[in-house]
């Protein structure tokens, strides 16, 4: 399917979301204008890029997105408007969380909005029982209309016998995986259904040990800078070219070093300050987040992107942004 055929509805779909799920979940950041709100502007040239580039499926409402800094009704604008920019191109899919009422509402609207599946984030609440997050999901689903789920699992103490039973549960499509432990993985793997799809969920830098043990393509949030890299690298994952795999992530690697400084306080940080170097002010990332960034942290950012000629990727920036 090319970068600008319209993603087909109907009986094939599931079949065919599975095969975009293999590939890459690009996580869409959340820009904001001068007085702090969410405006959808800037994403008009980071999706027709990505999109032009191959990336498989964008996700609006995930951690680069800033899910948890957003209003609920930032969060139903979010993927409202990012709806209306996909246009039905590749699948989007819909980050759900926070309260059980809070993920059941915007499960609701995610599917009006015409989202194609929903990534539910494991609750981060001080308090969550395993069982208690089977419960979730189960509220999540009646609420859905029957829109296939993916499980966005950081935590994997929760356990393997916890997991496969998140995984019985009747429209769980697929598990992002972004916990550092392929091996857990591996037995999350073996003791869950089979139809399950393992997508890495710790974007391009683990991707080829999440590959090593069975999983299938990769979040990303590089997507939003450089999303010609990502579709390299997953061309070389899928092909078997671990090597190749190695050297273009070994290009990229500065990005996301500074996306984990902090204790991963410039994930964001790290994306937004790239994108105002080239040209599309995003706006700054809200508390708790790092911002703004660090004199080196800009300054080596500035440096990748030189060094990888991506200054001039958004010439339209301006007439996006009005």
């Amino acid at each position: 399917m090319g970068p600008t055929q319209a993603y087909p509805r109907g009986n094939g779909m599931i079949h065919d979301l599975e095969r975009h799920l293999m590939g890459i979940s690009g996580i869409l950041v959340a820009p904001f204008d001068e007085a702090g709100h969410f405006t959808s502007k800037p994403l008009v040239p980071i999706i027709d890029r990505a999109i032009d580039a191959g990336i498989h499926n964008l996700v609006a409402n995930g951690n680069t997105g800033e899910f948890y800094a957003l209003t609920s009704s930032e969060t139903e604008t979010f993927i409202r408007s990012t709806a209306e920019i996909v246009d039905d191109r590749i699948p989007l899919l819909a980050g759900v969380g926070k309260s059980v009422v809070e993920a059941c509402s915007l499960a609701r609207i995610s599917k009006k909005a015409g989202a194609f599946a929903l990534m539910i984030h494991q609750p981060p609440d001080p308090f969550v029982s395993p069982r208690g997050f089977v419960d979730y999901v189960k509220h999540i689903r009646d609420a859905s209309g029957g829109l296939p789920l993916i499980l966005y699992i950081r935590d994997d103490t929760i356990g393997i016998d916890a997991i496969a039973e998140l995984c019985s549960i009747d429209t769980v499509k697929a598990v992002k995986w972004a916990t550092p432990n392929p091996m857990q993985l591996a037995k999350a793997m073996k003791g869950s259904p089979d139809h399950i799809i393992w997508i890495g969920g710790l974007a391009e830098t683990w991707a080829p040990a999440f590959y090593a043990v069975g999983a299938r393509g990769f979040t990303s949030g590089l997507i939003n800078v450089w999303p010609e890299q990502s579709a390299a690298i997953h061309y070389a994952l899928e092909t078997g070219d671990f090597q190749a795999a190695r050297n273009l992530i070994a290009h990229m690697s500065p990005f996301e070093e500074i996306r984990s400084e902090e204790m991963n306080g410039t994930n964001v940080t790290g994306v937004k300050t790239a994108l105002q170097i080239m040209g599309l002010d995003c706006g700054a990332a809200r508390p708790p987040a790092a911002w703004p960034p660090t004199l080196a942290q800009r300054s080596s950012l500035l440096e990748f992107i030189i060094a990888n000629e991506l200054l001039d990727s958004f010439p339209a920036a301006e007439e996006a942004q009005g």
